[in-house]
């Protein structure tokens, strides 16, 4: 695996202008990131500095924007409160450390080549919980809004704290929260060409809180520390060992998510294929690094790699531009966001929450699949109310078992049994002359596609025909893969055949099927000679076996095999 990012200088005009770009929609929600985490704003700047940096450099994706995301906010936002609640003095030092295992854990998710399982989720889960963090970041952003700090107790918190916001609004920040927002939604097309809203909206907001609110109290930015930043050790304490380790593994988790989505709409823009181990071990050490300086976790943000590419990027070198402008604000232009009103910073922050949520499933989530849309907004709600692990765990786990229920619907209609030369499966017609000499006594048992556990249950139900025969034959010749539990139930067939007296041959098993068998011990079960490699050759033996012996006479009582009587064959 190449070290660092493909980086080349043929494009370097449209890698600047990209990263310059970037970097100005970047800023004002760095900032409003930042200070929605209640870790600082200076904090969601060296997120975008630091993740931005080492995931352009090392990462696998050469268009990515990588920074402070809305969902990677809202969980290092709950992160901050219960640690620095339950530890007020080295809280926060441990919300950091959990940072820097998030990008631990995804270094070492690239490094075990995992990137191309983090997305295999059903897109009803993501879409629920994406949506739900949207929701997450609009209440958040409720009470700055307003012009008040925000309540303790998160989402809940915000909720049942709703009556004594809305009674104690400050105007003047509801006022320009307000303005931010109605400048987002409402800047013309032609506008956001050369102007990013968000910018806009920043800069719009400050000079009219400056210009018509001077003398009234509002909260702005305040000062931001100059220079470059100290470094955070890993702190740990016994008590929270667990908890920082399963937020890590949380952390790391949803920015392996988000960044690989973002990968793929970047690969359709650019019509590449980003290197997803290589993407997540970038990710990685830009959590690390940013953790280690007190910054904001990121992941691959989409609006910022949108941008970089429409403004003409195609490198890496856009991504490590945009990191070192941020950084020439870091150190040198910090005094100018003082000034910045956090109503403003709250009201571009909702835009995003807004933003987040799937609107075009939203609406169709319903008219598309009933199931489909129970489980997203059962994840939504679980994301909202509960948990972002519990809320992908309940959500994967019912989307898989509905989707193993359909294809073992699917499979169990390949299992079929055949006692003649009915069309039930394609028959030559050398195959259906033999079932005619076997006049029923020679059961084929056919089975095609991937024998997962979920078809044992209609193998199980389908060799309750053998009591009416004399043979069996088994043909594997179309199954690719055999499951344990599909094994398990093709050796109780077997047995039950063999227990009855019937002939048993095996036809078709490829290599891997029949080491599997080997291994049930299933081949022991029938003559070396029975295992055989086409149909024909099994029929013949069949027939010949069944006709050179007496029939077999049923105990109509039992209702199963009985004494053997003797009739003429």
């Amino acid at each position: 695996m190449q070290l660092t990012n493909r980086i080349h200088f043929r494009n370097l005009r449209g890698d600047l202008f990209g990263g310059l770009t970037a970097a100005i929609v970047s800023l004002p929600l760095a900032l409003a990131f930042g200070v929605a985490s209640g870790a600082g704003p200076v904090a969601g700047l060296y997120g975008a500095v630091c993740v931005g940096f080492f995931a352009a450099l090392f990462g696998g994706t050469p268009t990515l924007i990588s920074e402070p995301t809305g969902p990677m906010t809202v969980i290092m936002t709950a992160i901050v409160a219960s640690l620095t609640a339950a530890n007020p003095e080295n809280g926060m030092a441990m919300a950091f450390t959990v940072v820097m295992l998030a990008g631990l854990f995804q270094i070492i998710f690239g490094i075990f080549r995992l990137g191309k399982y983090i997305t295999l989720m059903p897109y009803s889960v993501i879409s629920g919980f994406m949506s739900g963090i949207g929701v997450i970041l609009i209440i958040l952003q409720i009470a700055p809004f307003l012009g008040q700090a925000s309540p303790k107790g998160g989402v809940l918190g915000t909720i049942s704290n709703l009556p004594q916001l809305l009674a104690n609004i400050n105007p003047a920040e509801a006022a320009l929260g307000a303005l931010t927002v109605a400048i987002l939604f409402l800047t013309p097309s032609k506008l956001k060409r050369f102007v990013p809203p968000q910018l806009l909206a920043l800069v719009l907001g400050t000079v009219v809180s400056l210009i018509l609110f001077q003398g009234t109290d509002i909260r702005r930015i305040g000062e931001i520390p100059m220079g470059l930043p100290s470094l955070i050790l890993p702190t740990f304490t016994a008590n929270q060992l667990t908890v920082m380790l399963v937020d890590g593994v949380m952390l790391g988790m949803l920015g392996c998510i988000d960044t690989l989505l973002t990968a793929v709409i970047a690969d359709s823009l650019t019509r590449t294929q980003h290197n997803s181990d290589k993407e997540l071990i970038g990710q990685g050490i830009g959590n690390l690094v940013s953790g280690l300086v007190g910054g904001l976790p990121g992941a691959g943000a989409t609006m910022g790699t949108v941008v970089n590419i429409q403004t003409g990027a195609s490198t890496a070198v856009s991504g490590l531009t945009r990191a070192l402008l941020l950084l020439v604000v870091v150190l040198w232009a910090a005094p100018l966001t003082q000034p910045i009103p956090m109503a403003v910073l709250a009201g571009i922050a909702l835009k995003v929450g807004i933003d987040i949520l799937d609107w075009s499933f939203l609406k169709r989530s319903h008219q598309v699949s009933v199931k489909g849309s129970l489980i997203m907004y059962g994840v939504l709600l679980l994301t909202v109310f509960v948990d972002l692990i519990v809320a992908v765990g309940v959500g994967v786990f019912i989307a898989n078992i509905l989707t193993i229920e359909r294809l073992s619907s699917l499979q169990s209609q390949d299992v079929k049994t055949i006692t003649d030369a009915d069309d039930a499966i394609l028959l030559s017609e050398e195959e259906k002359q033999l079932f005619n000499q076997a006049d029923g006594r020679v059961l084929l048992f056919y089975l095609s596609g991937p024998m997962i556990f979920g078809v044992a249950k209609a193998i199980a139900r389908e060799h309750a025909a053998i009591q009416n025969s004399q043979a069996l034959i088994l043909d594997l010749s179309d199954v690719p893969l055999l499951g344990v539990t599909a094994s398990l139930a093709i050796e109780n067939a077997i047995k039950d055949a063999c227990d009855k007296g019937l002939e048993v041959f095996i036809v078709g098993a490829t290599e891997k099927i029949e080491q599997r068998l080997e291994r049930f011990g299933i081949l022991n079960l029938i003559p070396q000679n029975h295992l055989v490699r086409n149909r024909v050759d099994a029929l013949h033996q069949a027939v010949a076996l069944v006709n050179a012996q007496p029939a077999i006479a049923r105990n109509t009582a039992q209702g199963d095999i009985g004494d053997i009587g003797y009739q003429p064959a």
